[in-house]
């Protein structure tokens, strides 16, 4: 499977340049930064929440980070969230190989969000689709296309350690 047709159409009918760039099989985000030769912060991995049972959304990190579901429950006004099962993420991207949707949930009806520590004035790569290609593009062609909501719902590694 390569890129999605609908990510290729929505971007060539909307001028974008980016480049489709092979890598090795890979399944998670950092095997997937380590695999493309790119700098984690600079993969943007997409998750899918549940909210409150039924809803859903997509949440952009860098590869690196862990989501805050709290912050981000904070910020969507709701306790009720839960990251999606593969199932449903399948039944949602039925056009992707499972756990490999790029951050485009506007083009499947989810509201966005994107974590703040995602960089913004340099390229961002992300899924293609499959577990073998991410795309290249500029964050504003990125931010202009998507108009995700930003917040800070990521984890950083030193958050997470308990040893300090």
């Amino acid at each position: 499977m390569a890129l999605t047709e609908r990510l290729r159409r929505f971007l060539d009918e909307q001028r974008v340049n980016y480049q489709l760039l092979p890598h090795r099989e890979a399944f998670t985000a950092q095997e997937v930064a380590q695999a493309s030769h790119v700098p984690g912060r600079e993969l943007a991995k997409a998750l899918v929440v549940r909210e409150d049972g039924a809803r859903y959304l997509m949440v952009v990190l860098p590869a690196p980070c862990r989501i805050d579901l709290a912050a981000l429950g904070r910020e969507r006004g709701t306790r009720k969230l839960s990251l999606a099962s593969e199932g449903e993420i399948a039944e949602l991207f039925p056009d992707c190989e499972t756990g490999a949707m790029p951050p485009f949930g506007n083009l499947y009806n989810l509201p966005v969000y994107v974590d703040a520590c995602l960089p913004r004035s340099a390229d961002v790569f992300f899924r293609a689709g499959n577990h073998h290609e991410v795309v290249r593009m500029g964050y504003p062609d990125f931010e202009r296309l998507v108009q995700p909501i930003a917040g800070e719902f990521c984890l950083h590694a030193r958050e997470t350690r308990k040893d300090e």
